[in-house]
């Protein structure tokens, strides 16, 4: 009965842990003034993390869930365009996990 995508965002949740992807999901009625609101988060292992999508049910997910794929890597299964939306493909890596280590990053160490 939730027919209202409200948002769908990931996240990493201890370095070398798990990954989430949050659901905010609303029932929107007619003449309703407080809708019922769920939040709904998935855990998926960081190595080959894979959830089902939710883009058949709600078509909002579709760029939501390929921003989740590509700065955290969380693969959406039947996701039918799940590529990167904001890096560019030749990207490696995941950008938004806590273990991930810029390419050609050299940190200034005791620089006055």
């Amino acid at each position: 009965g939730y027919n209202y995508l409200r948002s769908q965002c990931a996240y990493d949740v201890a370095p070398g842990g798990l990954l989430a992807s949050v659901y905010h999901l609303t029932r929107i009625e007619y003449g309703i003034d407080q809708p019922e609101e769920v939040c709904i988060k998935v855990f998926a292992p960081r190595k080959k993390p894979r959830i089902p999508s939710v883009f058949w049910v709600w078509k909002s997910a579709d760029f939501q869930e390929r921003e989740s794929y590509d700065m955290l890597g969380i693969s959406y299964d039947k996701h039918p365009r799940l590529k990167r939306i904001l890096m560019p493909e030749s990207w490696i890596g995941w950008p938004l996990r806590k273990d991930y280590i810029a390419p050609n990053f050299y940190e200034i160490q005791d620089a006055h």
